[in-house]
């Protein structure tokens, strides 16, 4: 009989104390005998703007104490049939950000070798694309569910190729992604023009912009994205500066006029039934989140990512 890992609970020890890990689950040095792995990769070496995602793992490890097991919206209970365990952080190397984009493929390649998915807590958005490199090895180019802000498909950002503008449109170019099953949820803001956005237009991409998401609920628009996306693997990438900084303040590159917590929640759990193969979290910056909310927020979603994985 298999005996699942489960979370440490808050009556069994303060929820200030305990293992500083995701959930406070036990941690793991590898992702041997996993359904599911929860990784950090503390890296900010690809931000424009305000540094500071180096520390979002670690944050939001700490907020995700907070959470219990069982949900009590969806009914999941996902520690009762899925085997999981924080893995610790990707050694990223934080003097060339070349040389870690490739040690992140080469850590993904080891954990996805045994079957698991990965659930990421990041750093900066620029991880995206190692993943996905890794991902496609494995099954192929995927769908992408993208919620964010930015489009961040820049071909460069100040004349280089990595950053955290760019991992859409080098995935693109390394065809990890299905043109036709690419959704980016909650663009907004300024911009240089047009193509900032319709670029990824011009490849079949669906760019939902954050107005056409005001005032109503996301859940009809998940259905017809599932509908689309059908049995294809998946892949969920969620930045959270998607949301309006009035929830999220804790980020680098805020825009006015974002999503809600809630419409959050409506996107991750309208993800359920996909055949998702991976997720990430990414953007957190605790230096510009003194209450722990936007962590604690980011934390919350990707404990949602976890109870709409496949069984």
């Amino acid at each position: 009989m298999t005996t699942f890992n489960q979370p440490l609970g808050g009556n069994d020890m303060p929820r200030f104390g305990g293992p500083a890990t995701m959930m406070r689950l036990p941690a793991q040095t590898t992702a041997k005998g996993l359904d599911v792995a929860f990784i950090g990769i503390p890296m900010d070496h690809g931000t424009s703007n305000r540094s500071g995602t180096r520390l979002g793992p670690r944050q939001i490890r700490d907020e995700s104490r907070m959470l219990r097991p069982y949900n009590m919206a969806t009914g999941a209970a996902p520690f009762e049939h899925l085997q999981v365990a924080d893995i610790g952080d990707v050694p990223i190397n934080t003097f060339d950000l070349k040389k870690t984009v490739d040690i992140i493929t080469t850590f993904y390649d080891e954990v996805l070798s045994h079957g698991v998915i990965p659930l990421t807590l990041g750093g900066d958005h620029t991880l995206t694309w190692p993943i996905l490199r890794s991902i496609k090895k494995r099954h192929g180019p995927v769908a992408l569910i993208h919620i964010d802000a930015h489009a961040d498909i820049n071909d460069t950002m100040f004349g280089e190729k990595v950053a955290h503008g760019c991992p859409f449109r080098r995935a693109w170019e390394d065809g990890c992604l299905i043109n036709d099953k690419v959704f980016q949820i909650g663009l907004r803001g300024t911009g240089y023009s047009p193509d900032d956005f319709d670029w990824g237009r011009a490849q079949g991409w669906t760019v939902v912009p954050a107005e056409d998401c005001w005032f109503k609920s996301l859940t009809p628009m998940m259905a017809e994205i599932r509908a689309k996306i059908g049995d294809v693997p998946c892949y969920l990438s969620f930045d959270i500066d998607s949301l309006d900084p009035a929830f999220a303040p804790g980020t680098g590159t805020v825009e006015v006029g974002g999503l809600s917590t809630w419409q959050a929640l409506e996107i991750v759990r309208g993800c359920a039934g996909l055949n998702l193969v991976g997720g990430d979290l990414v953007e957190v910056s605790p230096p510009y989140d003194p209450s722990g909310n936007t962590a604690l927020i980011g934390a919350s979603l990707l404990y949602e990512m976890l109870c709409v994985l496949p069984v």
